[in-house]
């Protein structure tokens, strides 16, 4: 003991809080307790903070409130895009017919100038070219075939006949 009728201990705990305003005559324990309040306090702020930010971003009215001026805009480019796509349609179909006369005249125009290909507009291709070409189509038909009957082959099992013994069941 002191002179004064403090311990050692208790005098070391005090030199201890000496800078703490707040703290300066706690002990540990109280001091542990106050913190512990404080923080609890904290999170609990922290958790209305949280709970009322998610009810505002789950009210559709105050979305709507907070962020108006770009749903305007926004419903303003669809309309926009809208009447923009119905222009377009009327349009193509009120020129449908000039399109089909400016392409009958360019038939008649080719059957004109070539009337050995009036059935075709592709130029003919030397009999080898075409040939080869069946050829290689042939092949790469056969060999899809081939290979798709393979593949159901292996993931179908193949149906067994029933066995005569559970026939007679």
């Amino acid at each position: 003991m002191n002179d004064n009728g403090r311990s050692g201990n208790e005098l070391a705990e005090r030199q201890q809080h000496v800078d703490h305003r707040i703290t300066r005559g706690m002990d540990d324990r109280k001091q542990v307790e106050q913190t512990a309040d404080r923080i609890r306090d904290e999170l609990l702020l922290t958790l209305e903070e949280l709970d009322r930010r998610r009810g505002r971003m789950l009210d559709v009215r105050y979305q709507v409130q907070q962020h108006s001026s770009a749903l305007v805009a926004a419903g303003a480019v669809a309309m926009v895009l809208v009447g923009s796509g119905v222009g377009l349609a009327i349009y193509r179909a009120r020129r449908r017919d000039e399109i089909l006369r400016k392409k009958r005249r360019k038939a008649l125009q080719r059957a004109w100038e070539n009337p050995d290909q009036v059935a075709s507009s592709a130029k003919e291709r030397p009999i080898g070219v075409e040939l080869g070409r069946k050829l290689v189509l042939i092949f790469a038909t056969a060999l899809a075939t081939a290979v798709a009957k393979n593949s159901v082959q292996t993931l179908v099992p193949a149906r067994q006949p029933p066995s005569p013994a559970s026939l007679l069941e």
